[in-house]
């Protein structure tokens, strides 16, 4: 591969819902440029992009990958991305590092969640963007319709700078608006416009000239002037309109047929920024906001947007420069772990295939094997000069599963494979739940889950089985109780004695416990004897299997003897008082409560509302945001485990809530005592 300079790069990412062919797009331009001799298809799992296992068995992309497309001397970085909603963290990673982003649609099924997902996505990510309605040539695509639907759900104004020349069976090629030119089939032969696409034609022209005009103030008064525009004045100021975000062009193609593929290239070259011209890039510089620009001479600053675990190919890191450049064999540090790390052999990756190369120049996108430290989200640069740049924002992955090793051999690694997933994927963690002791997986999805177990399986030998996460219930107490027990065990030695007499009172705090015996009946050297007995028993729970907090216990009197008695009986007697104790101080269980906010088309409003009354919601409030309406509510987390799925259901994938938790509060009686029945039950099985 040549080597590209920073003006002559560009980075865009592919986004849209599933399906809409961003895929074959990639396939299509590959193919054009010479890059690949044939063009491979999604469903044969022959595609340069799609090379994952899992991708070839489901059929689609779940994992981003780069696609260098060299045209004109130009490189093009295209960043391929799921559609999937599950796997929005890889989209989320690629617009991260893109200048550009092209939002692919469906000419026949329009707008989809998806859509509107990478829609909303590229416009916090403040970079151009294109909208191209592909796959123009099936039966039943409609132009004006995509087109009008998607106008609806943008905040700017979309400006087609192409036509159709036919649809569905009859889509010959595209018209150009800005050339004013008829552009048949694969290649660029131009020719006039057919007749009866002339007024359409020119109509759409008129208004990309007042487009161009308000690109800047010398065009604008040019055209009041002389009420036109040269065909360079329209380039740069449709350069300016598109970079500033008041206008988002529009393109048609048929990527199967490789139709649309030019022009939409030559866009690519002219109209979305080189790295050069994005700048500048937000950073931070010894805690302290500054800018830098892209630039083969500035300080070395790179940012890796992805990384990629495998047993037998090691550890992948992708990798943005932002700034200066990076050589192979080289030695680089990682501001964020404070370490040093050394580089091996820097490539170019195109789909599975790396190509190796002596120097990544300043806004060019690489790869690197087997660094050690380093994780997505963190920022290589020179030691002397410390500039991090922010990593990406991801959404709160809100679907737990509890996981939990098949063999003892799987216990052993399960912690460490679990940790590299996460390290690869942004929006998979995992935590040990230490009121349930689960260990819980969280992602964005069934299916995000259900490839995160496989690939430990595949890729790392661990086997686990998944589960529904227990609620972390907690047990405390309502009114005061008293608890007496004796522990007496004499075994023809020296026996154990403790006797132990205790009052326990609803607390504010988590436990505390004082020492009012008088007289001397015990001494008070047992305790903490005592203490350990009843702490061991508030981890394990009385009545239902959960932690016990909320309590104060007042040790009031009890027994010794002078000879039998031992810490360990009064570590006994303390215990089983406690017992006793709080099951005369009214027992209940407290259930987590979550603040909840939920964003949904106001079309399904309704439908959120009577679900939520299911759930034994409070509804907050209801307000509208961009035409959408947000409900906030306090739910009680064992009603919100699976409302992932669930809200997809309801909105047709097009609802999002977030969640965080508020309070303890306590759970209704009849509930309680089926969970307190359950743990009976599941006490006996073990036995």
């Amino acid at each position: 591969m040549k080597e590209y300079k920073t003006e002559s790069i560009r980075n865009i990412t592919f986004a849209s819902h599933s399906g809409a062919g961003k895929t074959i797009l990639g396939e299509a331009l590959l193919h054009f440029s010479g890059a690949i001799n044939r063009m491979g298809k999604v469903e044969d799992g022959s595609t340069v992009s799609d090379f994952d296992e899992e991708e070839h068995r489901r059929s689609i992309s779940i994992y981003s990958s780069v696609l260098p497309v060299e045209y004109k001397d130009y490189k093009i970085n295209i960043l391929d991305t799921p559609g999937y909603t599950d796997f929005l963290g890889e989209e989320i990673s690629a617009l991260r590092v893109s200048d550009g982003a092209v939002i692919v649609v469906d000419a026949v099924a329009g707008i989809e969640v998806g859509t509107e997902l990478a829609w909303n996505y590229s416009g916090e990510s403040n970079i151009p963007r294109f909208v191209l309605i592909n796959k123009m040539d099936r039966e039943n695509a409609n132009f004006k319709k995509v087109f009008d639907a998607f106008q609806e759900i943008s905040d700017v104004r979309l400006l087609p700078l192409q036509l159709p020349w036919g649809e569905q069976a009859d889509f010959k090629g595209v018209i150009d608006l800005v050339n004013m030119k008829a552009l048949k089939g694969v290649g660029n032969d131009s020719e006039e416009i057919p007749a009866e696409y002339k007024d359409a034609a020119e109509e759409a022209h008129a208004a990309i000239v007042e487009a161009a005009a308000e690109g800047s103030d010398e065009l604008m008064e040019k055209f009041f002037e002389e009420g036109s525009l040269t065909g360079e004045e329209i380039s740069r100021g449709l350069k300016s309109v598109f970079r500033q975000g008041t206008f988002v062009p529009v393109f048609v193609s048929s990527a199967s047929n490789q139709i649309g593929l030019v022009p939409l290239l030559d866009a690519f070259i002219n109209l979305f920024p080189s790295p050069a011209d994005a700048g500048p890039y937000k950073a931070l510089k010894n805690g302290v906001e500054t800018e830098i620009t892209s630039s083969d001479s500035g300080p070395l600053v790179a940012y890796v947007w992805k990384t990629t675990a495998d047993p037998f190919v090691g550890k992948q890191t992708y990798f943005r420069v932002y700034s200066g450049v990076i050589n192979s064999d080289t030695r680089v540090w990682n501001h964020d772990k404070g370490v040093e790390e050394r580089l091996g052999t820097v490539s170019i990756p195109r789909g599975k295939d790396n190509i190796p190369v002596q120097v990544v120049h300043s806004g060019d996108i690489a790869v690197v094997p087997k660094l050690s430290e380093t994780v997505t989200g963190n920022t290589l640069g020179d030691k002397g000069t410390p500039i991090i740049l922010p990593p990406a924002h991801y959404p709160n992955a809100l679907y737990r599963v509890a996981v939990s090793p098949k063999t003892q051999a799987d216990s052993a690694k399960i912690s460490t494979v679990l940790t590299r997933l996460c390290e690869e994927d942004m929006t998979l963690s995992w935590t040990m739940d230490p009121t349930t002791r689960q260990t819980v997986l969280q992602g964005m999805g069934d299916q995000h889950i259900d490839v995160a177990v496989r690939r430990a399986s595949s890729k790392f030998q661990l086997n686990i089985n998944i589960a529904e996460p227990k609620v972390p219930y907690k047990e405390t107490i309502t009114k005061e109780g008293v608890g007496v027990y004796r522990h007496k065990k004499q075994t023809g030695g020296a026996g154990q004695f403790g006797e132990v007499h205790l009052k326990t009172l609803p607390s504010d705090g988590e436990f505390e416990m004082t020492w009012d015996v008088f007289g001397g009946a015990i001494s008070q050297s047992y305790s903490a004897s005592i203490q350990k007995g009843i702490l061991s028993t508030m981890k394990d729970g009385i009545i239902a299997g959960y932690p016990v907090y909320g309590v104060r216990v007042s040790i009031f009197d009890g027994k010794e003897h002078p000879v039998d008695s031992k810490p360990v009986a009064f570590e006994i007697a303390g215990r089983e008082a406690f017992k006793i104790a709080f099951q005369d101080a009214g027992p209940v269980l407290m259930e987590p409560i979550m603040n909840v906010k939920i964003t949904v088309p106001e079309g399904n409003m309704g439908d959120i509302l009577g679900d939520l009354n299911t759930r034994r919601a409070r509804v907050q409030g209801m307000d509208t945001d961009k035409g959408r309406s947000v409900v906030t509510a306090q739910v009680p987390m064992a009603e919100m485990l699976r409302y992932t799925t669930q809200l997809r259901s309801l909105t047709g994938g097009r609802g999002i809530f977030d969640m965080e938790f508020d309070h303890f509060e306590r759970v209704p009686a009849h509930l309680q005592q089926e969970i307190i029945n359950a743990h009976k039950r599941e006490l006996e099985e073990k036995e």
